[in-house]
């Protein structure tokens, strides 16, 4: 029993898709979602296509579930059944949830990588010496300075 409702389910999901598949069958289901209830003609009016490709077009979208029509003298009316929809819709948000929690998981470990092979700051610092000059900023080698010479005054030995 429940291999067979598994099955409808798939082939329900199958035509839903199928359905919204094609551009033209989701333009008229925009229409649709604008209006409560129109005519084939009104529904067809802009496209630019026959009236039988319309209705085959409507036909689809009635055996997926999607458009339900009601015959009053000459004139169908077609409304949105949203129905399948929603089931596909409960489908998508299974698979959304998956992906996003993969892709969280994903995101965490390129985080966590990259923290670790970045360099960070020594907690315990040496402390700087005295009377020294920051390294220069263009991190280049810096010459030393020649040393002042003094007069010549009286040496220590005499």
């Amino acid at each position: 029993m429940l291999n067979h409702m598994v099955k409808y389910e798939d082939d329900a999901l199958d035509r839903t898709f199928a359905a919204l598949a094609d551009p033209t069958r989701r333009a008229l289901l925009a229409r649709l979602a604008q209006h409560d209830e129109l005519s084939v003609s009104a529904l067809a009016q802009p496209f630019a296509m026959s009236l039988p490709a319309v209705m085959k077009h409507l036909d689809v979208l009635a055996q997926a579930g999607l458009v339900t029509r009601a015959k009053t003298g000459r004139t169908v009316a077609c409304r949105l059944a949203a129905g399948p929809m929603e089931d596909a819709m409960q489908w998508l948000a299974h698979y959304q949830r998956f992906w996003s929690e993969t892709l969280d998981r994903l995101a965490a470990f390129v985080e966590e990588d990259a923290w670790l092979s970045s360099p960070h700051p020594d907690p315990n610092p040496a402390p700087a010496l005295p009377n020294t000059l920051p390294a220069s900023p263009s991190g280049g080698a810096s010459t030393p300075r020649p040393r002042r010479s003094t007069p010549r005054g009286r040496s220590r030995r005499n």
